[in-house]
């Protein structure tokens, strides 16, 4: 039996008289009986007999159509799911994010969410070059990464370009201006991520371009931790402006560095090269081409 004999026995039983069903499914009556036999020889059982002018249902016949019933009502709900994950309407959106995110994805998912309720969510934190892999191995769709990095596997929406901050203690302003590396050089930094990491290498390349030999005492990935130890005037950092936006409250001066060829950091969002995106996925970067690319307002002190 298949779904749409199925479907025929449904309007028999409701119907009563196979003339009835034929004229409510659109069929000739001969090929109507034709089906209601065929299902009979192949179950083994009567499913109706006459009676005076009506077809009454057996036992078998009743414990079929609970079946067709629900087989039916699943098989519409199938079809339905189907076309909202075609859609973007249902299915799932696997996003990866940068240690550091990105200040108003928040804001970004929730605009989403009031648009596409019933999408799922897998949200994965790495840093850029391991969210590169993740993307490579589909086990996300998306990743918010920082560059630069090796991207001809992928496609790319640049976002913004990030300026980065010199951070001290409010106990002990240094400046009264923006700085520049060769301002900052000497004091004791802290950087916000470890060595080999993308936030790591940025800022000490950027020391190396300039032929310059930052005092750095330390690294430290628990921003939580290292904002705390900044406002005790411990020491000093330079971090991206994604994370002061984040981690807000802290008494600490900001700085800016003066110069985007000195230190900035490219943000953007990547996906498989020529891989078609689920419509969830589509969806969500339309959406971020619309709601999402900005170039992030500067801090003052």
């Amino acid at each position: 039996m298949d779904i749409r004999q199925l479907r025929y026995f449904i309007a028999i039983v409701e119907e009563r008289t196979i003339s009835a069903a034929a004229k409510r499914l659109h069929l000739s009556q001969p090929p109507l009986s034709q089906q209601l036999k065929a299902m009979e020889e192949e179950l083994g059982s009567k499913l109706a007999e006459r009676s005076g002018k009506y077809l009454e249902v057996t036992e078998a016949g009743k414990a079929l159509y609970k079946y067709a019933l629900q087989m039916d009502q699943l098989m519409e709900e199938a079809k339905m799911e189907v076309k909202e994950v075609g859609n973007g309407v249902n299915g799932r959106l696997t996003i990866g994010i940068n240690t550091f995110s990105v200040a108003d994805l928040p804001e970004t998912l929730y605009k989403f969410k009031k648009q596409y309720p019933k999408v799922t969510y897998k949200i994965q934190q790495n840093e850029s070059a391991h969210l590169c892999k993740l993307v490579r191995d589909r086990v996300v769709e998306l990743a918010f990464i920082r560059l630069p990095l090796d991207l001809d596997d992928f496609s790319v929406l640049h976002l913004y370009t990030e300026p980065f901050y010199f951070i001290t203690s409010k106990h002990k302003k240094l400046f009264d201006h923006e700085v520049s590396l060769v301002d900052i050089q000497n004091h004791p930094l802290i950087l916000p991520s470890t060595q080999g990491l993308g936030v790591h290498y940025l800022i000490l390349e950027a020391f190396s371009r300039l032929h310059l030999h930052p005092n750095i005492v330390g690294e430290c990935s628990d921003i939580t931790l290292l904002m705390d130890l900044i406002s005790s005037d411990f020491c000093t950092s330079i971090v991206p402006e994604t994370l002061l936006k984040r981690h807000k409250g802290y008494s600490i001066h900001i700085h800016k560095i003066s110069s985007f060829t000195e230190i900035s950091s490219p943000v953007g969002l990547i996906w498989l090269k020529n891989h078609c995106l689920s419509k969830a996925a589509q969806n969500f970067v339309d959406l971020f081409k619309k709601e999402g690319m900005y170039t992030p307002s500067l801090l003052e002190d």
